[in-house]
């Protein structure tokens, strides 16, 4: 078990203030230890196995690949770039290419995969590169216009902006906050929801998205409220990471059932939440075939192991999707 959530890892030195230098494109280039992380869709390119290597994000020189249709600076590596002659401090762009310019790069499909399939295998510098990529990615395809005037916008800044190209404003990436919690009882059951969207079986922590000029552990509040009918105090933070599916950061909270609740008064809204179920480490334990837990790149799990006291047993793993 990670000491941080999966995604949380962030050995990289994102360098900002080369993001305003107008050189730094050429600059990047032409430098040798430049390397670039290839992406098409929201599939990242994998390095190629031998005799059972890791797996990791294929970063190559810029010289090498065809023309981008977005590139990003993402950063200055803390460590050496694996695979290659790169050494630690080497400057890494992001480069999104158009579906005949990646089988140019790479034809064979299972060298690309997305970041929910690579979160858990990556070392800490990919999965950090990944989850950047992805959510800036996402941003700049979301926000081809200007939210002012509807015309177009163009990156700027490194791809760390968008600028107007009729009024001149400047737009920046936003996160959207969600805040998880595990919501316990005075005796230490957790409380497991199953969304409306998901199959039969598949539960999670409770979670929703934090409303304008609300403090976080109001939203821890109301949302449990709202999805579980049942009133909790003892807020607590816990950890965060990002979850860049488009946009957002998962803010992992604790909360306990206020004093004189009845646990039993928990009732799914019916709506976002069908079911609910209160769970001991024990019932969890026995209930692994009836009962499928978050995937090992989401918080929710990672919650829920730092509340187990260890790692989940992988056959109980069937779903990389949870928050």
């Amino acid at each position: 078990m990670h000491a941080v959530p999966p995604l949380a890892r962030t050995p990289i030195d994102r360098d900002a203030l080369a993001r305003t230098d107008e050189t730094f494109s050429d600059r990047f280039d032409g430098d040798p230890a430049a390397r670039v992380l290839i992406m098409h869709g929201e599939r990242l390119l994998t390095s190629a196995r031998v005799d059972g290597s890791p797996i990791g994000l294929e970063l190559r020189h810029p010289s090498t690949l065809p023309d981008p249709i977005l590139r990003v600076y993402l950063g200055r590596t803390l460590t050496a770039v694996r695979g290659s002659d790169a050494a630690a401090g080497a400057p890494i762009e992001l480069r999104v290419f158009d579906e005949a310019s990646a089988d140019l790069i790479e034809p064979e499909a299972a060298r690309w995969a997305g970041l929910r399939e690579l979160a858990i295998v990556l070392d800490d510098r990919d999965a950090s590169l990944a989850a950047e990529s992805l959510g800036l990615a996402n941003w700049h395809a979301r926000h081809p216009r200007c939210p002012r005037c509807g015309a177009e916008t163009e990156p700027v800044q490194a791809g760390w902006a968008r600028r107007c190209v009729v009024d001149d404003s400047l737009h920046f990436p936003r996160t959207d906050p969600a805040v998880i919690v595990l919501v316990t009882d005075d005796a230490d059951r957790v409380l497991l929801g199953s969304n409306a969207l998901w199959e039969q079986r598949r539960f999670s922590l409770l979670a929703g998205f934090v409303e304008p000029g609300e403090s976080l552990e109001a939203a821890v509040v109301r949302e449990i409220g709202e999805e579980a009918g049942v009133a909790v105090d003892r807020v607590e933070y816990a950890a965060s990471q990002p979850w860049p599916f488009p946009a957002s950061i998962m803010l992992g909270f604790t909360a306990r059932v206020a004093a004189g609740v009845d646990p039993g008064v928990a009732t799914p809204d019916g709506e976002e939440i069908l079911q609910l179920r209160w769970m001991s480490r024990e019932e969890l334990v026995a209930a692994k075939d009836d009962v499928i837990v978050p995937g090992s790149a989401s918080i929710a799990r990672w919650l829920l192991e730092r509340w187990f006291g260890g790692p989940l047993e992988e056959d109980t793993t069937h779903w990389a999707t949870a928050r």
